[in-house]
C-alpha cells in the first residue's frame, strides 16, 4: 500500500514561510522602514546556477525584497570579484548578499568566502558564523540545513535522543549539520553518525538510524535495505539521470532510492519538491533577520 501521509512537503511549508515573512516585511514598511534588500553574485552560465539565482530572485519579489542580480563573466579576475564583495560589504542598502558557488577554477572559493562581512553572510558559510554555530550562539546558519531544522520543527519530528545517521561532510551540508543535531536545542540532543565515502559498511550504520540525512551526491544511494521501518529520511540530493520519456531527457532524483522506501519511513522528503525549497526560503529567513539587526 502506498503512503502520502509521511511526506514532508518542502514546497508547502515553504510557501508557509514565505507567507510569514511577507507580512513581517509589510509591518516593517508600514513604519516608515526600508524593505530587507538581497543582493547575489553570478559568474559564468552554469545553468543549475542561474536557475537557483532566478528562483531566489523571485522568492525575494514573493515577500517584498529588493534584489540585486550582478552578473560577471566567467573570465572575471579574483581581484575584481574581491573589488566587488568589498563594494557590497561597505553598501548599506544591502542587508545581506550570496557569492553563488561554485566558482571559476581560477578563483578561491574560501578567499571569496572569507572576505565576505559576516554580518552580511547570509548563505552562513564565512567562519565566523561557522564557528559561532559550532559553540550554540546567535548566527546565520547555513541556508540548506536551516532548511532542514525547519522542516524537522514543523513537522513536529522528535530528534531528543535519536540516532542521526548523516551521509556526506561536505561543509555545505554534512559537517553543519553534524553540530546542529547534536546540539542541545529544541532541534537537537541526536547521537550523531557522520559517514562518508571512507566509512566502512555504510549499510549497517544507516540500519541503526533513526533519521537519515542523505547528502552525499550519488543517485539513489540509500536503498530500501539500508532503511530500518519507521526511519525519518531528509534526502538533500539532487541528481540529474536520463530518461528518453522526460520532457528535458532526464529527470531529478534524490541520493535515495524513494520509491523504494518511502513506505518503511515515518517521514520522507521528496526530490524535487523536499528540500530545495526550503534551502532558498532559509536564504529570506537569514536576509530578514540581517534586515532586523542592520
Amino acid at each position: 500500500m502506498i503512503r502520502n501521509d509521511n511526506i514532508i512537503d518542502g514546497k508547502a511549508l515553504s510557501n508557509t514561510i514565505k507567507e510569514e515573512i511577507a507580512a513581517e516585511v509589510k509591518v516593517l514598511v508600514s513604519h516608515g522602514e526600508r524593505a530587507p534588500h538581497l543582493a547575489a553574485i553570478l559568474v559564468g552560465e552554469n545553468p543549475a546556477s542561474q536557475s537557483y539565482v532566478r528562483s531566489k530572485v523571485r522568492s525575494c519579489e514573493q515577500v517584498g525584497f529588493q534584489s540585486t542580480l550582478i552578473q560577471k563573466e566567467v573570465d572575471i579576475t579574483e581581484a575584481k570579484l574581491l573589488e566587488l564583495v568589498d563594494q557590497l560589504n561597505k553598501n548599506e542598502e544591502i542587508d545581506g548578499f550570496i557569492v553563488q558557488l561554485p566558482l571559476p577554477k581560477h578563483i578561491d572559493e574560501m578567499k571569496i568566502t572569507m572576505a565576505i562581512d559576516p554580518s552580511k553572510d547570509v548563505d552562513g558559510f564565512h567562519p565566523v558564523n561557522v564557528g559561532k554555530m559550532s559553540l550554540g550562539l546567535d548566527c546565520f546558519l547555513p541556508a540548506t540545513p536551516y532548511g532542514i531544522v525547519q522542516m524537522l520543527d514543523r513537522y513536529k519530528i522528535e530528534t531528543s535522543g535519536k540516532h542521526c545517521v548523516i551521509v556526506g561532510r561536505s561543509n555545505i551540508v554534512g559537517t553543519p549539520m553534524s553540530i546542529l543535531m547534536s546540539r542541545k536545542a529544541k532541534v537537537g540532543n541526536c547521537t550523531v553518525t557522520l559517514t562518508h565515502s571512507r566509512t566502512k559498511n555504510i549499510k549497517t550504520e544507516l540500519l541503526r538510524a533513526d533519521i537519515i540525512i542523505a547528502a552525499i551526491g550519488y543517485p539513489n544511494f540509500v536503498t530500501e535495505d539500508m532503511v530500518k521501518q519507521g526511519a525519518v529520511i531528509i534526502d538533500v540530493g539532487i541528481n540529474r539521470i536520463e530518461d528518453s520519456e522526460a520532457k528535458r531527457g532526464y529527470r531529478l532524483v534524490g541520493d535515495v532510492d524513494f520509491e523504494a522506501c518511502k513506505n518503511k519511513a515515518l517521514y520522507i522528503t521528496p526530490v524535487p519538491g523536499g528540500v530545495g525549497p526550503m534551502t532558498v526560503t532559509s536564504l529570506l529567513m537569514n536576509t530578514l533577520k540581517a534586515r532586523k539587526f542592520s
